[in-house]
């Protein structure tokens, strides 16, 4: 994802934030890197040299009982996270022991951009179960933490929730996944399948041997994206026809990038294509869900366009885990549009306490525009 749209992911933190961001010091959540040597895919292929990026916000407290971890979204990387955790905000460092991870293909973690010698469309195809595999790893060897107190993550970030709480149940006594999905949906698939097509179809891509400025196709891939973060009717609301250009140069504005970049986001998109929790496991989707023993939140958007609800509220229905519906035309960034911070606090301290419910948007709802 490009930064612009990584930008527009980080108005959903916005909003999920409870109080008012402040800059934190260098001490607190400065990037650091785990150097994991070679990381094994489930593939059977290699990413050699390893190196996972990640921050740590908090202090640990005696019994090592109150670690979170929240990696990444599509694109996004652990600098776009600082600013909402800290007192009063959706994870309380002054509770918690925060664990930011760049999740693999972010260009801070080890990725086609930035790999040494398995540059650009040599770096092997990953998986999200791998992206846990490489924060298992981090986690156990790197933190010597053996238990989370919660695992939590918005849209790609959701996803690794899933497949955490799946692949090990006993390590976490929360998962909060927030527009995630434990399976990509037929219509998911479509969407990334565009997405790299548009990058693949720019004449610089040159068959995966890229010659200059990915441009073109990064714009359409931004186009393609922009389309479905929202809804249908967010967008004729938001934008009247005689501001369309305006909107698309904004759009396009960042859409700019080498073979590094564009690697970087083909590599990421194939691994949410991948994504199958169920298959993985070579069973249902209800007997994935009852795997599960971690208490579970799961908060979707039905209007989300970019990663379909169906497969989160299926899961949680298995195991009777409290959905929250987010009724907004604002699709996956709906969290932008309805404040849901204090429900996340409120979880992390008490899952007993939190119901199924669905928040209305008041701003953006037909009713309101009639």
């Amino acid at each position: 994802m490009t930064r612009a749209l990584i930008g527009a992911l980080g108005l959903i933190l916005a909003l999920l934030a409870v109080g008012p961001a402040r800059a934190q010091s260098p001490a607190e959540g400065s990037q650091r890197f785990a150097e994991l040597g070679d990381l094994q895919l489930r593939s059977g292929s290699v990413i050699h040299d390893f190196r996972l990026g990640y921050r740590t916000l908090g202090k640990l407290n005696a019994d090592k009982s109150n670690a979170v971890l929240w990696p990444t979204w599509l694109g996004g990387r652990t600098e776009d996270l600082l600013g909402f955790v800290g007192p009063g905000k959706v994870v309380d460092s002054g509770r918690y022991f925060v664990v930011l991870v760049d999740s693999i293909g972010n260009g801070v973690t080890s990725s086609p951009s930035n790999s040494r010698t398995q540059r650009w469309m040599k770096f092997p195809e990953f998986t999200i179960r791998d992206m846990v595999e490489a924060e298992r790893r981090l986690a156990t060897d790197t933190l010597h933490l053996t238990h989370f107190k919660a695992v939590m993550g918005v849209s790609m970030g959701g996803m690794q929730a899933f497949e955490w709480a799946v692949a090990y149940p006993d390590f976490m006594d929360v998962a909060i996944p927030m527009a995630g999905s434990p399976q990509s949906t037929s219509y998911d698939k479509l969407q990334w399948t565009a997405m790299i097509d548009a990058v693949e179809l720019d004449p610089a891509w040159n068959n995966g041997n890229p010659t200059g400025s990915m441009k073109r196709g990064l714009e359409v891939l931004q186009e393609i994206a922009s389309m479905n973060l929202t809804s249908p009717e967010y967008r004729v609301q938001e934008t009247p026809p005689e501001q369309f250009e305006a909107f698309l140069a904004e759009t396009r504005r960042d859409a700019d990038g080498d073979g590094g970049t564009a690697s970087d986001a083909i590599r990421q998109r194939q691994a949410i294509m991948a994504l199958d929790i169920p298959g993985e496991f070579g069973i249902s989707m209800e007997q994935a869900a009852k795997r599960v023993r971690a208490k579970m939140l799961v908060i979707v958007s039905p209007q989300d366009h970019h990663v379909n609800p169906i497969p989160a509220e299926k899961f949680a229905q298995a195991i009777g885990a409290p959905v929250i519906l987010l009724d907004s035309p604002c699709g996956h960034l709906a969290f932008t549009c309805i404040s849901v911070g204090p429900i996340v606090a409120q979880f992390l301290a008490d899952p007993a306490s939190v119901r199924s419910m669905t928040l209305h948007d008041t701003v953006h709802s037909s009713a309101d525009k009639r």
